[in-house]
């Protein structure tokens, strides 16, 4: 894909890896049910892609006084968190503006390394996670959510700028459709 292209080219040069033996691993999370997933972004941070989140949108302008929400979510539950943009604009007044996270998981190492980067040089400023400096601009509650169990949001809590909350589903045997078993475990729009 080109947002795959585009960020091997600023991993790696536009001559593909270099050096013999370099090991590269990707890896696409397959699921069995149809899923469409919404239009690269205009003016797409590929930084923040690779990195491991990007803001996808703005929530709608409700007026000065509306209620805010950041609502996070990665690969088949991002869906979810478009249909909460509408439903919670139309219903509730609530604006909320989307992230798209590419990987929890390397969120919280690169805030792991920063906080070791820190202790282990107490007389330097201290290193910001990334994590924290892209959603330092968001304003009202965080909410993560995800189709895998709250644990792997929860990684990255401690460093996102604001209250946080993670949905998640942890369990299974208690609904017999994914879209029952999503309303069971709050993670549906």
């Amino acid at each position: 894909s080109h947002i795959m292209q585009n960020g091997l080219e600023r991993m790696y040069g536009s001559g593909g890896p270099e050096g013999q033996g370099e090991d590269v691993i990707f890896y696409l999370t397959v699921y069995n049910e149809p899923v469409v997933q919404p239009a690269e972004p205009e003016g797409l941070d590929v930084d923040g892609l690779l990195k491991g989140v990007y803001h996808f949108s703005d929530g709608p302008d409700l007026g000065p006084d509306a209620p805010k929400v950041q609502l996070l979510a990665s690969g088949v539950g991002f869906p979810w968190i478009l249909d909460a943009q509408r439903l919670l604009a139309q219903d509730w007044g609530v604006s909320a503006d989307l992230w798209s996270v590419t990987s929890w998981n390397e969120l919280a190492r690169e805030a792991g390394e920063a906080e070791r980067w820190s202790l282990l040089h107490p007389d330097e400023h201290a290193r910001v996670p990334f994590v924290t400096t892209q959603l330092g601009s968001g304003h009202g509650p965080f909410v993560a959510v995800s189709d895998f169990m709250r644990a792997v949001p929860l990684q990255i809590a401690r460093w996102v700028p604001g209250d946080f909350h993670a949905l998640g589903t942890d369990g299974f045997g208690f609904a017999d459709t994914r879209p029952a078993a999503r309303r069971f475990f709050n993670v549906d729009a």
